[in-house]
């Protein structure tokens, strides 16, 4: 049976974030020199990278005999779109909420 992952499933791992952010700030890297951020054994990072691969968060790219890891950043906007309207509203509901403790402050 072939299981169909999730992208939010994937990102709640704190690793996978890592392993974004990694990819995010250096554009790619090798499975190795992922590995070499984390100590963890390189195979349980390699199955990060898999679950990561599968849910379209990464592209692999081959040169040589190396595999690169990068940002798909199709699928990473996709998620941002998603997330958005939900930043939006908490950001409104803050924005009451501290416009209601502004006006208790001034009333003391």
């Amino acid at each position: 049976m072939n299981l169909r992952r999730d992208v939010f499933q994937a990102i709640a791992d704190p690793t996978r974030r890592t392993i974004l952010l990694l990819l995010t700030a250096s554009q790619s890297m090798t499975a190795g020199a992922i590995a070499s951020n984390f100590d963890t054994a390189r195979p349980t990072v390699s199955k990060h990278l898999q679950i990561l691969t599968e849910c379209e968060l990464l592209q692999q790219k081959q040169t040589g005999r190396e595999v690169y890891y990068h940002i798909n950043a199709k699928k990473m906007k996709e998620v941002a779109d998603f997330i958005e309207p939900f930043r939006q509203m908490w950001d409104e509901r803050f924005n009451k909420l501290e416009s209601v403790m502004k006006d208790y402050q001034n009333k003391k």
